[in-house]
């Protein structure tokens, strides 16, 4: 098993990041992760923390994106980034409606789950 991104938070408030993840070998890591992990996150297989999982995962962006040099080239990458990856996720998701899979759908600030339709 791999540690994609482990974060700990210890006593004094400092937050500490960790990953066995060398980018700098495998630059295709990043784009397999982020389709296994929009896939996992479709699915009901979070454990039933998916609230508090999805609101530290977006307080990270946020941070993230506040230390960016250039915020508009970033938010640019991004949302052409999620654009293909939604794209690509939503054939996979027809796919599993027809063959009677439920997929839940997480929309922004309600940390909830929703089933599509």
């Amino acid at each position: 098993m791999k540690k994609i991104l482990e974060v700990l938070q210890n006593e004094n408030g400092e937050i500490r990041f960790d990953t066995d993840i060398d980018v700098n070998l495998y630059p295709e890591a990043i784009p397999n992760i982020s389709s296994m992990a929009a896939f996992s996150m479709a699915t009901n297989l979070w454990g039933g923390n998916e609230m508090s999982v999805l609101a530290v995962l977006r307080a990270l962006t946020l941070a993230d994106l506040s230390l960016c040099v250039n915020r508009k080239e970033m938010l640019e990458q991004l949302e052409h980034g999620s654009e293909y990856l939604a794209e690509c996720l939503n054939t996979v998701r027809k796919e599993f409606e027809k063959a009677g899979e439920e997929i839940h759908v997480i929309y922004p600030g309600s940390g909830t789950g929703n089933k599509c339709s």
